[in-house]
Formats: C-alpha cells, sequence, structure tokens
C-alpha cells in the first residue's frame, strides 16, 4: 500500500507517518520572514499569489482514498529507458567556455557554467520518500554515479518535497558544495542535515544574488511546500534564473500555470532555455502541477527560445500514462512551431549549439 503513496501532493502524507519528524515540524516561526509578501504571519505559513483562475482541488481526503484505492496502469515503463551514463573524464571534457545542462532525471539536473558546476533539484536516491523501502522508486539509474559528481559551485532548490529535496543526496554532497540557493525557510532543512550556515543562501521571490560568475534569482511559482502533515507551507517554493554570461535559463520547478510566468518573462528579459515541469498533472490537485497544454503556455508566457521538459519519467507520482507528458507536449509542439528539448538522461544539451531533438519515447512500453 505505501508504494502506490505515490502522488506528488502526497508525499509529505507519508512523512507524516514518521514521529521524528513531526516532532521536528513543531517550530516557533522565523522573524527574518515576516517580510516576505509571501508569509502570513498569523499562520506562521506561506502562500500563494492570488490567482482567480485557479481550479479548485479535492479534499486531502479524496486525493489519499484514490491514491490507496485506485489501481493505476501504464504509469510504469515496462521497457528499460535509454540511459546515457557520463563519467568524470566525459563531464571534464565539456567546453569550459560554453552553458551545459545534463538531465539527472526527474527534475534533477547538473550544469557546467563556464566551466564550474551547478546542480539543480538534485536527486540521486532511488525513492522519493523518507524511507528506504516504500514509496515511488526510480525508473532507471542516475547517469552520474554520486561518486563522480565533481565540486559544485552552486546547488539551487525548488522546495522541500522528497523528490526534490534528498536527504541523503545533500548528505553525501555537502562537502563538495560551496553555495546553496533556497526558498525562505528550506535553510533549515539544510542545516540539521550538517551544511553549514554560511554556505547557505535563503531568499524570497524576485531576490537576486551573484556567485561564480552566476547571476541567482528567485522567482515566483504556485505550489506548496512540507514534508509532513504538520508543517505544510512553513518553507516557500520556487522557481530560478540562472545567467552565465549572456545566456539565461529558467527552472520552474513544480507550478501549477498561474500569471506569474508571464511577469518572470517580463521582468527578466527573453530566457534562451525554459527547463519546465511537465508530468504529474491531475484533476484532483490542478493548482500545483501543469497539465501540457498548460506547460505549453507557461513556455509561452516566458517568451523563451526552447523549452525543455522536466518532472516526469523518473518516478511514479500521478496516474496518466509515463509517455503522456511527452507525448502531448510534442504534439503541441510541432502544431504550434515550438523548439522542443526533450533530451535522453544523461544527455548533454549545449546552448547555442545545435541539435537534433529525438522522441525517445517512441516504441517504448
Amino acid at each position: 500500500m505505501m508504494k502506490r503513496l505515490a502522488g506528488a501532493c502526497l508525499l509529505p502524507l507519508i512523512g507524516a507517518l514518521l514521529p521524528a519528524q513531526a516532532r521536528a515540524a513543531a517550530e516557533d516561526c522565523d522573524p527574518r520572514f515576516l517580510a516576505s509578501p509571501q508569509f502570513v504571519a498569523q499562520d506562521c505559513v506561506f502562500r500563494n499569489p492570488p490567482n482567480p483562475d485557479a481550479k479548485p482541488h479535492r479534499s486531502t481526503w479524496a486525493i489519499w482514498s484514490r491514491m490507496v484505492l485506485e489501481k493505476k496502469q501504464g504509469t510504469v515503463p515496462v521497457d528499460p529507458i535509454p540511459v546515457r551514463t557520463l563519467g568524470r573524464a566525459d563531464l571534464d571534457a565539456l567546453d569550459a567556455a560554453s552553458n551545459h545542462v545534463i538531465r539527472l532525471g526527474h527534475s534533477s539536473h547538473l550544469l557546467k557554467l563556464r566551466g564550474k558546476w551547478w546542480l539543480i533539484d538534485p536527486m540521486f536516491g532511488q525513492r522519493a520518500s523518507p524511507v528506504s523501502w516504500a514509496g515511488p522508486e526510480r525508473n532507471h539509474a542516475a547517469p552520474v554515479a554520486l561518486a563522480d559528481v565533481p565540486p559544485i559551485e552552486g546547488l539551487v532548490l525548488s522546495h522541500d518535497h522528497y523528490d526534490h529535496l534528498d536527504a541523503p543526496t545533500i548528505e553525501a554532497l555537502k562537502d563538495r558544495v560551496q553555495r546553496y540557493f533556497v526558498p525562505l525557510g528550506v535553510g533549515r532543512r539544510l542545516r540539521e542535515w550538517g551544511v553549514p550556515a554560511d554556505r547557505i543562501e535563503e531568499m524570497d521571490w524576485w531576490q537576486e544574488r551573484q556567485w561564480g560568475g552566476v547571476t541567482v534569482t528567485a522567482t515566483p511559482s504556485q505550489h506548496f511546500s512540507g514534508r509532513t502533515l504538520w508543517d505544510r507551507n512553513r518553507t516557500l517554493w520556487a522557481s530560478w534564473s540562472l545567467r552565465s554570461g549572456a545566456e539565461r535559463i529558467f527552472y520552474s520547478g513544480d507550478s501549477g500555470y498561474f500569471p506569474g510566468f508571464k511577469e518572470i518573462g517580463t521582468r527578466l528579459g527573453r530566457f534562451d532555455i525554459a527547463l519546465i515541469e511537465n508530468g504529474a498533472w491531475d484533476s484532483y490537485w490542478p493548482t500545483v502541477h501543469m497539465t501540457p497544454e498548460e506547460t505549453v503556455q507557461a513556455f509561452q508566457d516566458l517568451g523563451a527560445r526552447t523549452l525543455f521538459l522536466v518532472h516526469n519519467s523518473t518516478f511514479d507520482l500521478a496516474f496518466h500514462g509515463w509517455r503522456e507528458p511527452l507525448e502531448r507536449v510534442a504534439a503541441l509542439a510541432q502544431q504550434r512551431g515550438i523548439a522542443l528539448a526533450t533530451p535522453e538522461i544523461g544527455e548533454v544539451l549545449t546552448l547555442g549549439q545545435p541539435r537534433q531533438n529525438r522522441h525517445w519515447w517512441e516504441g517504448l512500453r
């Protein structure tokens, strides 16, 4: 039964079964958050911006019941997902004058930005879960072994859900990371896992930092946070902009569709590539993840040059078929003349360089 509790919105409910985590969630409001427009001091929680077009979502009980009782079909691949394995020599050989994006799986990416290494939502764990014996399990191996990850200049986190913030991964990498860029409140998680406080930059939406030749900007998203039933929305969630040289990368994190995408594009200029979530949507939770059609609309709102699909193929987190996110966006991209990137796991995408996109999932069961 625990294995079937797989929806991204249900991951905090799994964590609620752990008493130690429940105790850790009983914390006082941090006075630093009072200046944030996203913070509600009375309840000590963060909130999404107003969205009059947001669709209603079902109750936690209804979602929980469906996850436990409804049988899934076609949500896990039968055939092996292709993975391009990369060793340290392969990584070192990448041109230090360019900006590269390597898909590690789900929303996890390794970036080489003009010779320096960055990570986005690193997730090397076998399960997106608070326990090792239950919860959503990987559909493929990571293309880069954790031991081969080079020294990291900067690590960016979008929020604290288990499929984006993996404690064993953070603990394994903590001596190799120079700087962490995280939404407000997430720093506490890292400090509890042994990350030195002076390496953590906690940021509110629209705050900007310069580090290692990269301009890092925290931008809005429409989602939620929490790792137990008792800490919902105690930390902020965010999307991110990374500018390296003349090129700019957008990463959506997890988000429902909202007017903020257009504002981000207007305020920060045109992105060369937009890594946007495409997977784990459902009519039961329409405000926190996007349908393929909404993913495409978010990309067009941003005004970016290339759409790079993330948040699919690695974990079974919803009820749609595992190929459906890729198939539906690929069809829309062809209809609308959108430059689409659907790299294989482990494939290197170099910004500004021509590439032939391939529908690698076609023919797989």
